[in-house]
């Protein structure tokens, strides 16, 4: 069976961790415990302990200690993410498009968005020039002439005008780059894509058409190509790894280019000195982390309006004082003169001139928290023409001061600003570093959600801006790495170095994907589609060839972290993806159940059994695990899938399908709970069994009406059918009768169509009173009866290994690196805040 993918992390999220073995329950108190968010903090529950019974693959055996009969809880009101947070889906159609709205906006991507481009002015030169020294004025003009060009085609050209455009619903990053493709072609390697997805009202699928035959060529041959569907998939993982990669070069580099404006100030500070500090100001800068940045907007925007302005007014200045003629550089035939008196040293000048555009993929990455008009106007009015003005003021400073060439900044900060200066520059680093922690997390997050990434703690930070997440582990990981980087390089050359390759191999992950949609989904005119990866492709592999020059002068930092990122994300892929699949191959036939009957071979007892497990389709193999080691079940079983979709969010109303398994005496369901790659997931376990269950019953409703339908159509064979399950074993066309509930009391649309008839209606009070009809009546009273019995997790811990006769590198992999990261990675009921005496575990092993 083709490696197809999984969506393993969407189910763990809810499952919980723990050595296999036979079913478990650890009590831990009744309803006393507090599971609550308080101020946008999360309140974690403790992890269940490793013990249980051992088994083995073939047998299972052990004994359990359990409570069968609950207390009836006081369910709470409804708090669930999408409910609590204002705006959260569809903001971007729905904001106020007035003029002063985007430009309060745009003010505001001043303090998120171009902290890191904006900090550039502080060591491009410098860095160019420990390379090339200057010997005429050539060599100024011609580098200065070199990052007018880069800052006009690579951030304003590609991204203002073309990479922002390539959204997806007003989401940025690689990762939403990869689902708008996934959404048009068939191309991400989890294998539970359904028809009735395609309903989701954001998922607005609308091409490829007909018309255009490219279109659909380039769509049959990826979906139709393993080897291209895992090629997308690492390219998408070495562009997030690389963003990852800038989160620690960024703040180790920008805080070490400001504090070393005091050497020279300073009698006595020399490189220690530097060094000692610029640590001190990185703990400070991680250790604030975890408040969160739900103020970075208004809080920090005007500090980097202060240093944009500054730049702009320095530059005006020296450009007045020294020799305005720079502005000559406009002209690139200085860029050729420049590459024919340096050849080989003007070429590694480039590795130092790529540094002007550091920071120029967060204008698309962190595209969810603003609009495509407010960063293309806060680039072209204000960051743009302050760059070029601080550049150029550098240059005209140089043209008769060649020799401060290594202080270039600080040296040309007028004697009586250099303090203020000073203290704006620190800001502004450490406002350009926050900005790059933060989408590190958010990629870290997204890579979670579509099963690329191990689970870890995620806290949500702001109640009003879904993107504002900490998460602890990766923080001090973080701050533990840029300490190593500062500590050992001790200069921001070497550390240059090793940023622009971070910086390159981004830019030309964002510059593939782009022509990808351009020729899949916007169907652009193919001589247009190749002019973009030719122009701006060229352009970012002559600069990855000048980057590379300096593996060996700390350009391997990147490659790296780089390189441990992907292998991590990667291999987690990999073996969901053999779980998932052996999951698959070890489902319960229909035939079985039938036989056992609605008794299931056991006992039934009151209550409701939330099995959690990652199958769209089929029973899972985790319930004859349970039917084996347990004496009773419970009277009511409902199958949780929980499942990530390729869009940013899921309105609320669409979340849930639902569908019946086995007959109607076996009181069995399915529930697929839809999330998207930026949903929050932090609802408390009681308000969801309270969802659930409402949900349960409008799907109950919503059920007789259909048989009322069809009854009055004088259609036994529907009715009888209706009756079985259409979940087949084999055949994996048997999504189409999972209904959507209703939700908010307005909306209750079926999302597809059973096999056998057609999109049902909604029937008429005339026909029929749901009430009224005795089958409806005693299901739904035994399912309040169920409700008031309480509420059982049960969870599947897996323990995932490859046969014996799998290739060395597949044992390496499963039998130690993933299996390491399942066990030390979060585990699933902290995740959910249950109390652990609501868990009952059961221990499986997969062969892979």
């Amino acid at each position: 069976m083709e490696d197809e993918g999984i969506e393993e992390i969407s189910v763990r999220l809810l499952g919980s961790s723990g050595s296999g073995g036979s079913a478990r329950r650890r009590g831990s108190g009744g309803g006393g415990e507090s599971w609550r968010w308080v101020d946008g903090s999360e309140v974690d529950s403790e992890e269940p302990p490793s013990w249980g019974f051992v088994g083995d693959e073939e047998g299972y055996g052990g004994s359990v200690r359990r409570r069968l009969i609950k207390r009836p809880r006081r369910v709470d009101s409804f708090d669930v993410e999408a409910m609590e947070i204002a705006n959260s889906h569809g903001h971007h159609h729905n904001q106020d498009n007035s003029l002063w709205k985007t430009l309060a906006l745009a003010f505001q991507t001043l303090g998120v968005v171009y902290g890191d481009m904006g900090t550039s002015p502080l060591y491009v030169f410098s860095d160019v020039f420990s390379k090339v020294p200057i010997t005429s004025d050539v060599d100024v003009l011609g580098t200065l002439s070199l990052v007018i060009y880069t800052i006009a085609l690579i951030p304003l050209v590609k991204y203002v005008f073309v990479v922002l455009k390539a959204n997806d619903n007003g989401e940025g990053g690689t990762f939403a780059l990869y689902s708008l493709i996934c959404r048009y072609a068939n191309v991400n390697l989890l294998p539970n894509r359904q028809p009735a997805d395609e309903h989701i009202s954001s998922f607005k699928l609308k091409l490829p058409t007909p018309e255009l035959e490219r279109a659909l060529n380039i769509k049959e041959v990826l979906e139709h190509k393993s080897y291209l569907k895992k090629l997308l998939l690492l390219l998408v993982l070495m562009g997030t790894s690389m963003i990852i990669g800038d989160g620690i070069l960024t703040p180790a580099i920008s805080v070490m280019s400001a504090v070393s404006g005091l050497q020279g100030r300073i009698p006595g500070f020399g490189t220690d000195a530097l060094v000692v500090t610029s640590i001190i100001i990185l703990i400070g800068l991680f250790s604030i982390q975890s408040f969160g940045t739900s103020k970075v907007g208004f809080t920090f925007a005007p500090a980097l309006a202060l240093w944009f302005f500054s730049l702009g007014f320095i530059g005006i200045y020296n450009l007045l004082k020294y020799d305005i003629t720079v502005v000559r550089a406009i002209n690139p035939a200085y860029i050729y003169l420049f590459f024919k008196k340096n050849s080989t040293k003007g070429w590694s000048a480039l590795g130092g001139c790529v540094l002007c555009i550091t920071g120029a993929e967060a204008m698309f990455a962190d595209l969810g928290h603003f609009s495509v008009p407010s960063i293309q106007i806060a680039f072209t009015s204000v960051v743009f023409p302050c760059l070029l003005l601080a550049y150029m003021g550098q240059a005209a400073y140089l043209i008769k001061h060649p020799d401060s060439a290594n202080r270039i900044f600080y040296e040309s900060v007028p004697d009586g600003l250099f303090w203020p200066v000073f203290v704006i520059a620190t800001i502004a680093a450490i406002i350009a570093s926050q900005a790059m922690i933060s989408a590190s997390f958010s990629c870290v997050k997204q890579s979670m959600a579509l099963g690329c990434f191990p689970r870890l703690k995620i806290i949500h930070t702001s109640r009003k801006l879904m993107g504002q997440i900490y998460i602890p582990v990766l923080n001090y990981f973080l701050m533990v790495m840029c300490i190593i980087v500062v500590a050992v390089f001790r200069s921001t050359t070497q550390i240059a170095n090793a940023y622009g390759i971070a910086e390159v191999g981004v830019m030309i992950v964002s510059t593939t994907l782009v022509t990808l949609v351009m020729l899949l989904i916007w169907q652009t005119n193919l001589f247009l589609a190749l002019f973009f990866p030719v122009i701006f492709g060229t352009i970012e592999l002559i600069y990855l060839s000048a980057v590379l020059s300096k593996i060996l002068e700390g350009g391997w930092v990147p490659l790296v972290f780089a390189s441990f990122f992907l292998c991590t994300m990667y291999t987690w892929n990999y073996g969901s993806v053999l779980k998932y699949h052996s999951e698959v191959r070890g489902k319960i036939s229909m035939d079985l159940m039938l036989e056992l009957g609605s008794t299931l071979g056991t006992v039934r007892v009151p209550g409701i059994g939330l099995l959690y497990n990652e199958l769209v389709q089929g029973i899972p193999s985790v319930l004859g695990q349970f039917l084996l080691d347990l004496p009773a079940i419970h009277s009511t079983i409902v199958f949780v899938c929980i499942k990530y979709v390729p869009i940013p969010v899921v309105p609320q109303e669409e979340r849930f399908l639902f569908r019946r398994v086995c007959p109607k005496d076996y009181h069995m369901f399915r529930c697929i709970a839809r999330y998207g790659y930026k949903d929050i997931r932090k609802e408390d376990h009681r308000a969801f069994e309270q969802l659930l269950v409402e949900s349960l019953e409008k799907f109950l409703r919503k059920e007789a009406q259909d048989l009322a339908l069809e009854s009055s159509l004088n259609d036994p064979e529907l009715d009888s059918v209706s009756m079985r399950s259409r979940d087949d074993d084999d055949v994996m066309t048997g999504f189409d009768d999972l209904k959507t509930p209703l939700m908010d009391g307005q909306r209750f649309e079926e999302i597809g169509t059973s096999r056998s008839r057609p999109l049902s209606m909604e029937l008429p009070a005339s026909v029929m009173i749901a009430d009224e009809d005795p089958s409806l009546e005693y299901e739904l009273s035994a399912l309040r009866e169920a409700t008031d019995s309480g509420f059982t997790y049960l969870l599947g811990h897996g323990d995932v290994r490859a046969t014996k006769n799998s290739w060395f590198l597949k044992k390496l992999a499963i039998n130690y690196f993933y299996a390491f990261l399942r066990k030390n990675c979060r585990g699933g009921a902290a995740t959910m805040k249950v109390p652990h005496m609501d868990i009952i575990q059961v221990g499986m092993t997969y062969m892979v």
